[in-house]
């Protein structure tokens, strides 16, 4: 077996191992030395020689088994460790998509493995990161773009709702003033009625007035009536004394002037009876067309006091649904009111809200950008180092 397969052995063998097996050998050679010292001490120059022999043999492969050892463990570790460090500088730098891989079964090799495990891990958790920060990214400028949308929309409800409840407080003032002025059209329709009603009380003793004066003016018609038959009776006396003073010649002379004084005033007589007669006659139709007239005006006023009433009624009411209209137009002003303050309220908290997405899509570029340096290696091979 040359001393080249010897090494390659050796150089597969662990760390703990070689050195097991350098303290075995220094301890050979240490039982050796003291053996044969042991045996010059006992004044043997065959010893002594043999001694020097084998001490001359072993020492030097002792002294390069040492060297070998030490500079086959110097080599690993240095290899080890300049993997190990290659592969930090490219985790330093972003990349990720470096492999790493430990050829040996020592404890370096395990080392190196471990770091591959961990860089795998790492890669992983990294585009997870990466996948999470987009996501996250996305997600807040829609929300921060959502919430803007709606703090405007927010901001124009709270401005209707403002100018609702301004139309409001001027609706309310205009229904309270319509109360007050339907509370006065009642007052003035009761006064009205009253009115109206002692306008009927009147029209009727003004047609009973006039039922009286026609009545009168029947009874004097009936007695001029009488005047006028006893005039026209008088006259035909008067003719009649006449026609008998002519008879009677100068006796009855003066008989004849009396009875032709009271003929002219039998006919003055029947002449006013006729005027008075006509003027009562006039007067009667005058009378009953004033009475029928009076009578249509009272008919007239009833139906005014009644449609007075009525309005009376229909004025009363239109006051309390004003009355009403008015204290429910107070309770729907105080209730737009209500949901001004609450719009309001919300609007705030959208804002907050929309600067809360504001920040959370500025850390999420902000993350984004720092997962962005690193580098997975999906497209590409990565570079692969192996240690022993």
């Amino acid at each position: 077996m040359g001393a080249t397969t010897v090494f390659q052995r050796f150089h597969k063998l662990r760390v703990p191992h070689k050195l097991t097996l350098l303290v075995a050998l220094q301890t050979i050679a240490l039982l050796l030395a003291c053996g044969w010292g042991l045996a010059a001490v006992q004044a043997q120059p065959e010893a002594w020689q043999q001694l020097a022999g084998v001490y001359a043999v072993l020492a030097p492969v002792a002294i390069l088994l040492a060297v070998a050892i030490a500079i086959s463990t110097q080599r690993g570790l240095l290899n080890a460790l300049r993997h190990a460090a290659s592969a930090a500088r490219s985790v330093a730098d972003g990349d990720l998509g470096i492999e790493v891989r430990g050829g040996g079964q020592g404890e370096m090799g395990k080392m190196l493995r471990a770091q591959g495990e961990m860089l795998g891990h790492l890669r992983t958790l990294v585009g997870d990161v990466m996948v999470s920060a987009h996501t996250v990214a996305d997600t807040s400028a829609q929300l921060a773009q959502g919430s803007q949308h709606l703090s405007e929309r927010t901001e124009e409800q709270a401005s209707t709702l403002e100018e609702t409840a301004g139309a409001l407080q001027e609706l309310t003032s205009t229904v309270a003033r319509n109360a007050q002025d339907a509370q006065k059209a009642a007052q003035l329709a009761s006064g009205a009625s009253d009115v109206a009603r002692r306008g009927g009380g009147v029209v009727g003793e003004v047609v009973s007035t006039m039922d009286g004066i026609s009545a009168a003016s029947r009874r004097i018609a009936d007695i001029t009536s009488v005047i006028d038959g006893i005039a026209f009776q008088t006259n035909i006396l008067a003719l009649n004394a006449a026609v008998e003073a002519a008879r009677a010649g100068d006796q009855g002379r003066g008989f004849a002037v009396v009875a032709a004084e009271v003929r002219s005033l039998a006919q003055r007589s029947a002449t006013a009876a006729r005027e008075i007669k006509e003027l009562i006659a006039d007067s009667t139709q005058k009378v009953e067309a004033g009475t029928a007239r009076v009578a249509a005006a009272g008919r007239t006023m009833h139906e005014v006091v009644a449609a007075v009433a009525q309005v009376n009624e229909l004025v009363a009411g239109i006051a309390t649904a004003s009355t009403q209209q008015s204290a429910g137009i107070e309770q729907v002003g105080a209730a737009v009111s209500r949901m001004d303050q609450a719009v309001q309220h919300n609007a705030s908290l959208v804002e907050e809200a929309a600067a809360a997405a504001e920040a959370m899509r500025q850390q999420a570029a902000v993350l984004v950008r720092s997962v962005s340096r690193f580098r997975l290696g999906g497209g590409t091979q990565p570079a692969a180092l192996s240690g022993s």
